[in-house]
């Protein structure tokens, strides 16, 4: 079994429970939340890393399933500092590990004890008895013991019910139950075929966008659309990739038509956001991704917290999006971005005035080729 190293993590700070118009905030409120949203991500993450521990085809979960299925119970817990007060009694094992071993001492009532890199099998039999201080939301002696281990010394727990045979993994604030990868996979697929949906959607909403660009008609609904779509399909994104660690190697043509599916969203989203929002785009993506479900999918709601407006109005789009398309320096771009203000006006702009921009004809004309194939390709409802 590969090695891997579970080091101290931090305690996982606690969700933004609101949504804020944070444009209007101050410097120091926006910095702050946008620490708590990088600190919210990060544990999901280091979650996320310890769930592939168990998935499907590993050494660990073939035990702990191997457990399961014998009608057994289990409590396991991974090495921390300030164990020993926590342990009573039991013997100590000190072997390598291997799921076969952990199956046989999971015959006896107590709790087995692994090391850090999860490589030996230390304690077997031993009394959990972590602090009643901390809260549990469970009900089993056995699940209680797990919880409250995992809070107080924020490590890796693992409960096996006998009787209502599920595995239970807690770590800190975290729990999570394993699922049969079977159940799983179903969950996965529904996803991915809602995922493919959204992604039609979004196309033929971007080949709209596209058109209204060039021709200086984007209105603020249409940007609220395209990034209400564009969220909701990250959400999505993000739930099939959990189903994904829970299925390990069984998920991976699942896994490989998400990233065909999402390939350039991430890079596209923030170019939209720097197209419409400039230096505050930041601000705007923290907006969307701490709104909840039922708020996101009201357009209206959009357009009131993030353009700050009540009625639909004309909007004009600096360009990064579609100037990309060109292959052209950045350093041109912004030079263009910065003279006509809008994409409209630079397509609409006549050879002449384009030289004077760029300063050199031969770039002018190489632009001009450009943005006259990009124009015929969007008027003709490609995708760029």
């Amino acid at each position: 079994m590969d090695s891997v190293i579970l080091e101290k993590k931090e305690k996982i700070p606690e969700k933004i429970q609101e949504t804020k118009p944070l444009v209007n905030l101050p410097v120091g409120e926006h910095t702050k939340d946008k620490l708590l949203q990088k600190n919210q991500e990060k544990n999901d993450s280091n979650f996320l890393e310890i769930m592939k521990i168990f998935s499907p085809g590993t050494a660990m979960r073939t035990a702990l399933d191997d457990i399961m299925r014998a009608r057994m119970g289990a409590l396991i817990v991974v090495e921390k500092e300030g164990m020993s007060k926590i342990i009573d009694g039991g013997f100590r094992i000190n072997c390598r590990f291997s799921a076969q071993k952990l199956v046989e001492l999971a015959k006896m009532d107590g709790a087995i004890v692994l090391s850090k890199d999860l490589k030996k099998i230390l304690y077997a039999n031993t009394l959990l008895v972590p602090k009643d201080s901390f809260k549990t939301s469970e009900t089993g002696t056995r699940h209680k013991a797990a919880e409250r281990t995992a809070k107080q010394l924020g490590t890796i727990v693992v409960a096996v019910s006998e009787r209502r045979n599920k595995i239970s993994l807690y770590w800190g604030e975290h729990r999570q139950v394993l699922e049969n990868s079977s159940e799983i996979l179903r969950r996965a697929t529904e996803s991915l075929q809602i995922l493919e949906k959204q992604k039609e959607v979004l196309d033929d909403i971007i080949v709209h966008l596209n058109v209204l660009e060039i021709t200086d008609l984007v209105s603020t609904s249409d940007v609220c659309n395209v990034l209400q779509r564009k969220e909701m399909i990250r959400r999505i994104t993000d739930t099939i990739k959990r189903y994904l660690i829970e299925l390990g190697k069984e998920g991976l043509i699942v896994s490989m038509r998400v990233k065909e599916l999402t390939r350039n969203l991430d890079n596209e989203r923030e170019l939209i956001l720097r197209d419409y929002f400039g230096s505050s785009h930041s601000k705007i993506d923290i907006i969307l991704r701490s709104m909840n479900y039922d708020f996101l999918i009201e357009t209206s709601n959009l357009l009131r917290l993030i353009f700050e407006e009540l009625h639909d109005k004309s909007v004009f789009p600096r360009g990064f999006r579609i100037l990309r398309k060109t292959g052209f320096l950045d350093k041109d771009l912004r030079i263009l971005m910065n003279h006509f203000k809008s994409l409209g006006k630079l397509f609409g702009a006549s050879d002449q005035v384009l030289v004077t921009v760029l300063g050199k004809q031969s770039v002018a004309e190489s632009l001009k080729r450009n943005l006259e194939s990009l124009k015929e390709k969007i008027l003709e409802g490609k995708k760029i």
